[in-house]
C-alpha cells in the first residue's frame, strides 16, 4: 500500500519547509509514504524549497493555473505513480500533519473513499466571527446539495482513495474543496469526516481575499454543480416556478374578466403569457439537458476506464 501525501503550492518558499518537516515519512497500514509538490507557476525557490526538503516528486506549471488545476494535476500524478490513498494538505502548516492516521484511517477500514478533515472553526482565534459563520453557512449548504454530514466542506485536508481519485473531475478554477465533495455525493461515494487539529496562522488565506468574493464565487460553484449533475431538477425547477406564477396572474386576469368584464387588466394576461412561455420552454431545456447529462455520465465512465487503465499500465 502506497501513500502519497500532496502539497498545492504557490510562491511557498517561505513556508513551505516548516509544513514538509511536520510531514510523516510512515503511517500505519501503508508500505510506503511518499511527498509530492505541485508548484502552481510559483515565481519564487518554491521547486527548489521542496527538492531541498526532501520532497519525492514536483509538479511544475509555467504559469500560475489556479489552486483547483494544481489539486487535480496532483491527484493525476499521484494516481500514475501508483498512489493507493491520497492526501491532500496546505503549504503554509495549517493542518496538524501528526492528524494525517486520523484521515486514512476510514479508507483503510473501507468504511470511506472520501474523508474530509473537520477543523474546530469556533475555536480557531486568527478566525474572523463573519469568516466563522460563512464556513458554517456554506458547509450547511454543501451538506444539502451533496447529500453528506460534512461539518467543514472548505477544509483542504482530506484524504481520497485510488478509486474516487479516478472518478473525480473539478471544472472550477477557483478551489476543489466544495466541487469534490458535492460531486462525491452526486456519484455515490462513500463520504465521512473526522476531527482535526490545526496550527498557528503562518500568513494569511490567498483564497478568501475579501468575504463577498468568496461568498460570491462558493455560491456560484454550488449552483454550477447542480447544473451539471442536476440539470434535470435545477431547470425543471425553474420552469415550473416560472409557469406556477404565469399561471396565478392568469387567474388573476380570468377572476376580473369574470366579474368585471373584458375591458382592463390585459397587462396581467400578457405577463401571464410572457411567464408562462419561459416556464414551458425552460421546462423543455431541462429534457434536453438531461439528455445531455447522460452523454456525461458516459464520457465519465469512459474518463474512469482510461484513466484507470493508464496508471495500472504505469505501475505494472
Amino acid at each position: 500500500m502506497k501513500l502519497i501525501i500532496q502539497i498545492p503550492c504557490y510562491n511557498e518558499a517561505a513556508t513551505l519547509a516548516v509544513a514538509l518537516r511536520e510531514l510523516p515519512r510512515s503511517v500505519e497500514g501503508f508500505d510506503r509514504v511518499e511527498w509530492l509538490v505541485i508548484d502552481d507557476g510559483s515565481t519564487d525557490a518554491t521547486a527548489e524549497a521542496a527538492k531541498a526538503n526532501g520532497v519525492d516528486h514536483v509538479v511544475r506549471f509555467a504559469k500560475n493555473r489556479g489552486l483547483a488545476r494544481a489539486f487535480m494535476a496532483g491527484v493525476d500524478a499521484c494516481l500514475k505513480l501508483g498512489a493507493d490513498v491520497i492526501v491532500n494538505t496546505d503549504a503554509d502548516n495549517q493542518y496538524r500533519a501528526a492528524d494525517i492516521p486520523l484521515l486514512t484511517k476510514p479508507i483503510l477500514e473501507r468504511k470511506a473513499e472520501l474523508v474530509i478533515g473537520a477543523r474546530p472553526i469556533a475555536e480557531i482565534r486568527h478566525f474572523p466571527l463573519i469568516k466563522k459563520l460563512l464556513q458554517k453557512m456554506g458547509s450547511r449548504v454543501v451538506r444539502l446539495a451533496s447529500r453528506t454530514d460534512v461539518p467543514d466542506a472548505p477544509s483542504g485536508f482530506r484524504a481520497i482513495s485510488r478509486e474516487a481519485a479516478l472518478r473525480l473531475n473539478v471544472f472550477n478554477d477557483y478551489t476543489y474543496t466544495l466541487e469534490t465533495i458535492i460531486q462525491a455525493g452526486q456519484k455515490n461515494m462513500a463520504v465521512t469526516s473526522v476531527a482535526v487539529r490545526v496550527n498557528e496562522d503562518l500568513r494569511p488565506s490567498r483564497l478568501v481575499k475579501s468575504i463577498p468574493s468568496y461568498l460570491r464565487k462558493s455560491l456560484v460553484t454550488i449552483i454550477r454543480i447542480f447544473v451539471v449533475y442536476k440539470p434535470f431538477r435545477f431547470f425543471m425547477s425553474v420552469g415550473l416556478s416560472f409557469f406556477g406564477l404565469g399561471f396565478l396572474v392568469g387567474l388573476r386576469f380570468l377572476y376580473y374578466y369574470v366579474t368585471e368584464g373584458s375591458a382592463g387588466h390585459v397587462q396581467s394576461l400578457i405577463l401571464a403569457s410572457i411567464m408562462m412561455g419561459i416556464g414551458g420552454q425552460t421546462m423543455l431545456v431541462a429534457f434536453l439537458a438531461d439528455l445531455l447529462a447522460v452523454n456525461r455520465r458516459l464520457m465519465e465512465d469512459v474518463q474512469y476506464m482510461l484513466r484507470k487503465t493508464e496508471s495500472d499500465t504505469r505501475n505494472l
